[in-house]
């Protein structure tokens, strides 16, 4: 699996959602598309996490016409240019992530050990469910040059806040993470192939 993520400050956040709504409904036989997971935070920080078989698919996907069509589009309803994070080092956990998730978290910074952060996530899946009902699953995915991005999918805000006041992450999370930052997609959107 490859996964891009793309971010963006926008004031516009109701026109981004309906030009996503668009862009999702394109063909997109053969693309490799496989899913997407999107949101504007209340600061009108707007997340896409973008599921695809492989970088090669996805790269050819956006060297489509319509593809470029719709990044034009939106870069026009955004307050700057988009960045952009590509990462074919994609770990699922907890069963990947669901549609039916009604809160979003996503963090994203660097790591200096994205293996050991990997592993600590997935170590221990049937203590994560008994201790945190709330979480549905995720997606940890890393570029080249180090930065993750976890994509965490709850059943509620509301079951998220609780459980995040009932359980501290693992020291060892803290100790091989650096300058996160959250974003909080409260009313996220998906997209599937």
């Amino acid at each position: 699996m490859f996964i891009q993520v793309i971010q963006a400050k926008t004031s516009r956040p109701d026109e981004v959602r309906a030009l996503m709504k668009e862009w999702g409904e394109l063909p997109n036989e053969g693309s490799g598309f496989l899913g997407g997971t999107y949101g504007i935070t209340d600061d009108g920080t707007m997340i896409a996490v973008v599921r695809f078989e492989s970088q090669e698919k996805a790269m050819a996907n956006s060297d489509r016409p319509e593809t470029d069509d719709m990044a034009q589009r939106m870069a026009a309803l955004t307050d700057g240019p988009p960045d952009f994070q590509d990462c074919d080092d994609v770990t699922e956990w907890l069963g990947e992530g669901s549609e039916a998730a009604c809160s979003v978290q996503v963090f994203r910074g660097p790591t200096h050990d994205a293996e050991a952060l990997k592993a600590a996530m997935t170590r221990d899946e049937a203590t994560m469910r008994q201790e945190r009902p709330d979480v549905i699953g995720g997606t940890f995915a890393v570029d080249d040059s180090g930065d993750f991005t976890n994509t965490v999918y709850f059943t509620d805000e509301a079951s998220a806040r609780e459980g995040e006041s009932k359980s501290e992450p693992p020291e060892e999370f803290r100790t091989l993470m650096s300058d996160v930052r959250f974003y909080d997609l409260r009313d996220p959107w998906f997209e599937s192939a």
